[in-house]
């Protein structure tokens, strides 16, 4: 099933940072047999037996980066209070990480995979809600595929099913190349080439019309003042020697068997990437989605992949009747609050009380929402 969502109006702001909010994450280093992680956990009590997202980042981000301003919208933070939330970080991509030792092999994307099954060992973690961005959407496709009991679905942004083309691999060898050859210390940039195509890898074309504060937020960070050089380039080229995830339409074998939902924006350079998976995908369990006037969906059209994700995860077999009612009532204060402080009372406790767990997850293939 196709979809393009046109008319889901975000009615609260997003609260775009790229610097972390230590407060609201317990970051853990797991070991692995392909090095060591970063791991951060937010969101419910993972001892109140909370279902889990697990997320992870694309090039050039992190769990920050990546994932922190979508969290903070205000459906997410309602949500989750009803969730796990881990984000695993590829090795060396997080703020302010030490150089990779010489010695260092870095993963291939199919070993990167196999780090995820470190992380559900380490938290006692039986199945998840997976969701990856552009790299990271390939790496969860990966172990989806070969660890099926572990995964309830997929929430893919911008993911690719193949190998990468000719172009894009002679464009990262080049970044690859940069990267490695440019003398970077404390104060210094990255290459303006690499800065360019990391803009353009995660928001298209720019024109007039986009989201200019945004983009100059993003322009700063992809300068590299808080991404290790060396080890952006290695996770660069762990990328464009992926192989094919090998899944075929009509053969169960070679495809997934949970939900999948491939979301993609239609200035995003991507778009035919996705079109591409999905047409590899059995139809009975995915679906694809495409936003309008957005390139980086999770920073461009935070309340419509919000809707989309609640969706897909009540489409899991999850139920979210507490949550409906209280982001109903969230907004209708919204709409009636006159600035008494009665009102802002209300509205913290509000955000308090989402306490009941989520029930159910499905017990099959589920249809995609």
């Amino acid at each position: 099933m196709d979809i393009e969502l046109l008319n889901v109006q975000a009615t609260s702001p997003l609260i775009r940072s790229l610097a972390s909010d230590d407060d609201s994450y317990t970051l853990d280093q797991i070991e692995t047999h392909y090095g060591t992680i970063l791991v951060a956990k937010q969101g419910a009590d993972q001892k109140q037996n909370k279902p889990v997202i697990l997320t992870y980042h694309d090039i050039g981000l992190n769990h920050v980066s990546n994932f922190q301003a979508f969290f903070n919208y205000m459906d997410m933070r309602l949500l989750l209070q009803s969730f796990t939330l881990i984000h695993i970080n590829a090795p060396g991509q997080e703020e302010n990480a030490a150089p990779l030792p010489e010695s260092f092999i870095y993963p291939t994307m199919d070993q990167l995979a196999e780090q995820i099954e470190a992380v559900c060992k380490f938290y006692g973690i039986k199945n998840f809600i997976g969701f990856g961005v552009g790299a990271g959407a390939n790496i969860l496709s990966r172990f989806a595929l070969r660890n099926p009991s572990y995964v309830d679905g997929l929430f893919l942004v911008n993911s690719s099913a193949s190998q990468s083309s000719w172009s894009e691999y002679i464009y990262q060898k080049m970044n690859i190349y940069y990267l490695n050859s440019a003398t970077l210390v404390a104060g210094t940039t990255f290459p303006q080439s690499v800065q360019d195509y990391l803009l353009w890898y995660h928001f298209g074309r720019i024109t007039e019309d986009r989201n200019r504060d945004l983009i100059e937020v993003y322009r700063k960070y992809f300068s590299g003042q808080s991404i290790n050089p060396r080890n952006l380039s290695l996770f660069l080229d762990s990328y464009i020697r992926r192989t094919d995830l090998g899944i075929v339409r009509g053969d169960k074998e070679k495809n997934f068997r949970c939900s999948v939902l491939l979301l993609c924006a239609n200035l995003s350079p991507h778009v035919d990437d996705t079109v591409a998976m999905n047409s590899r995908l059995n139809p009975e369990n995915s679906t694809w989605m495409k936003l309008s006037d957005s390139g980086m969906a999770l920073e461009e059209q935070p309340g419509k992949v919000a809707e989309a994700l609640r969706l897909f995860i009540q489409g899991l077999g999850y139920a979210l009747t507490l949550f409906e009612r209280r982001r109903s009532s969230l907004r209708k204060m919204s709409l009636n609050s006159d600035g008494r402080d009665s009102n802002s009372s209300s509205r913290k406790n509000s955000f308090n009380q989402l306490d009941q767990p989520i029930n159910g997850r499905h017990s099959g293939e589920s249809s995609s929402p």
